[in-house]
Order: C-alpha cells, then structure tokens, then sequence
C-alpha cells in the first residue's frame, strides 16, 4: 500500500490503525480548500494544539483559527470529541 494514498483510501484498504493521527483528523474534516487540502487543515491543527487530546473540548472559535477551518468543520470536530465522551461514559456506566 502506497503512502499516497488519501486518507479515506488508507483507512479502508489499510485499516484505521495504518492511519496517523492527522490522516484521521483529515477524514472528519473532509476537505480543504483553494490549494490547502484536509491534510493540511490537519497538520495544521496538531501543529497549533500538539496533539489530539489537546486539540479536544476547545472552543469552536479557537478551532476556526486554524486555515481552512470554518464553523461546519470545526463542530465535525467537536461532535467527534462528543461522541468519544459519551461511548467512556457509557462504557464507565455499564463495564
């Protein structure tokens, strides 16, 4: 499997553990824009956050800081961290 491939492609052929961290972020995201991809977007992201639990619970204006990020894929990402918190609550809940 290439690297070149895009990050929907690697996660359905490879697999989401074949996926980093930004290539994940950049399936949420969706896309770009005029000559910055969702990869960029990406990048960019866990350039200004660090990491992905940094990046999670901040507010949807420090999100659209961040080139290529508007208000739509800013709350994808915050729907993301939503759904993780409810799955732990669940889990914590019921084992």
């Amino acid at each position: 499997m290439t690297s070149k491939l895009k990050p929907g492609r690697k996660f359905i052929e490879g697999g989401p553990a074949t996926c980093t961290d930004a290539e994940i972020l950049a399936i949420l995201i969706g896309s770009g824009g005029p000559g910055y991809s969702a990869i960029d977007c990406a990048n960019a992201i866990l350039k200004k956050f660090g990491t992905l639990a940094n990046l999670m619970d901040k507010p949807i204006k420090d999100l659209t800081q961040v080139q290529g990020i508007n208000t739509v894929k800013a709350i994808k990402i915050a729907a993301a961290y939503e759904l993780v918190c409810r799955i732990i609550e669940h889990l914590e809940k019921n084992g």
